[in-house]
């Protein structure tokens, strides 16, 4: 089997059986490598700086992020199964014109977090070149942004096989570097096990919450948009068990890795901005690991613009790629600002989170549900391409779940600030809340809708 790094001529059409020849392995290092990164340093980091003790904090991480990976692993089937990108499956509940809405948001917010990632990238490029004695101040940090985004556009533009190549041969040697890395810090850190700032019973559910909603169950569930668009690759021939386990693994053991790390290491007093994480832990060792752990972010951020265009063609855009990506470099570069100016990068990383989180949860129910429940897992692939409105039921079922969401979750600012999360002492369960409304009543209002159907057609059948 050729791994050659071709073009990827494919748009949004199902990919044909000749063109699908990657495999569960090849899968488990796209996800792995788009997750060996500092940012989860900072996930891990945040537990630490919500008020948790270590223990808490790597068990909270442990166990939501079980439960994230593994609706992860079950989008994923859903690619293998179909051929088709996850955008394009979501027409399968809401209709063709429906689907317009969760795929704008969906271009959007990948945008959104090519700028988050580069922020990290650029922070560990500026630390490195500050301990080579070069300081250009702003100047320096917009033309290192300019050449990050341009290897990064680079890469994406060329498509799937590259981005599978590319993980390929880099993710292994990573691998190993955050081995070696984690033994170094360790090492050299003294972690406090038990100590937490947080008082008391209420402030640590609270801390808790957040918690699961930013890094532990809401991590998975924050990449479900994207699953589809890669496992639809997988050869015919794999089985869905394979695809599941590589994909939930391949998210799982370096998001609870390097969480662990970042845990451990702020509470040792570390800060929680990656840099710093870098030059506390290694010393005089922190250069070369800066330079080979930029890898992480730069692997995310290929996924996520390819997952743009894909996103912007599932709408309807009918524009060059190179112009979808120069869109998604002004927005990037727009929320890469906000990220440079923020007091604290794991605080604005968590509202970051809680804000995309809201809408992702009852979307993600609604395509679960009508995939596995309503369908048992199997769809007419042709009928996601033929024209179509918009289905009430998955659109009433998305709205009250946002305001399901919403209501129970703690953001940012007072608008994002539901009434349920204030009077419950600022606890954030909106992706629980969100979810559980969006799914069960659109499965209530789907079933009833099907019956009517079938009602109407008896008589004309007789």
């Amino acid at each position: 089997m050729s791994t050659t790094a071709r073009f990827d001529e494919h748009g949004i059409e199902p990919i044909p059986a000749t063109s699908r020849d990657s495999t569960p392995w090849q899968q488990f290092w796209i996800w792995s490598g788009a997750n060996i990164a500092p940012i989860n340093w900072v996930l891990g980091a945040l537990g630490v700086t919500l008020g948790l003790s270590l223990v808490e904090t790597l068990i909270v991480v442990a166990l939501g992020n079980l439960v994230g990976c593994a609706i992860f692993g079950l989008f994923n089937v859903m690619g293998h199964r179909t051929g088709v990108n996850q955008m394009v499956l979501g027409r399968g509940p809401f209709g063709r014109r429906g689907a317009l809405v969760p795929g704008v948001v969906q271009g959007l917010l990948t945008m959104g977090w090519v700028g988050v990632n580069t922020w990290v990238v650029l922070d560990l490029v500026i630390e490195i070149l500050a301990q080579l004695g070069v300081h250009g101040g702003t100047g320096l940090k917009y033309l290192v942004a300019a050449l990050i985004m341009a290897v990064q556009l680079g890469l994406a533009l060329y498509g799937f096989y590259a981005i599978r190549t590319f993980e390929k041969w880099t993710v292994p040697a990573t691998v190993l570097v955050m081995a070696v890395m984690t033994v170094l810090a360790l090492g050299r850190a003294e972690p406090d096990w038990t100590a937490a700032t947080a008082e008391g019973a209420a402030d640590k559910f609270t801390a808790v919450t957040q918690l699961l909603t930013a890094i532990g169950i809401g991590w998975g569930i924050s990449w479900l948009p994207y699953s589809a668009d890669y496992s639809r690759f997988v050869r015919p021939a794999a089985s869905d068990r394979a695809v599941f386990w590589s994909t939930a693994l391949g998210m799982y053991v370096p998001t609870v890795w390097l969480a662990a790390l970042g845990a451990c290491l702020a509470s040792a007093g570390a800060d929680s901005d990656p840099s710093t994480l870098v030059t506390d832990a290694f010393g005089v060792m922190a250069l070369p690991v800066l330079l080979l752990i930029m890898h992480g972010p730069v692997a995310t951020n290929i996924l996520n613009l390819y997952s743009c265009s894909l996103a912007a063609l599932s709408v309807g855009i009918r524009i060059a790629r190179w112009k979808l990506t120069a869109v998604a470099g002004a927005v990037a570069s727009a929320v890469l600002a906000v990220f440079v100016q923020a007091d604290s990068f794991a605080r604005a990383f968590d509202h970051w989170m809680v804000s995309i989180l809201v809408w992702i949860s009852p979307w993600a129910a609604i395509v679960l549900v009508d995939f596995f429940v309503l369908h048992r897992g199997r769809i007419d692939v042709a009928a996601l391409y033929r024209d179509g409105g918009v289905h009430r039921p998955a659109m009433i079922s998305l709205g009250l779940g946002l305001v399901a969401g919403w209501a129970w979750q703690y953001g940012m600012v007072p608008a994002l600030q539901g009434p349920i999360a204030r009077a419950l002492g600022d606890t954030d369960f909106s992706w629980l809340s969100g979810g559980l409304v969006a799914g069960g009543l659109y499965c209530l209002l789907a079933t009833r809708a099907r019956a009517r159907a079938t009602r109407v057609l008896e008589p004309v059948a007789r």
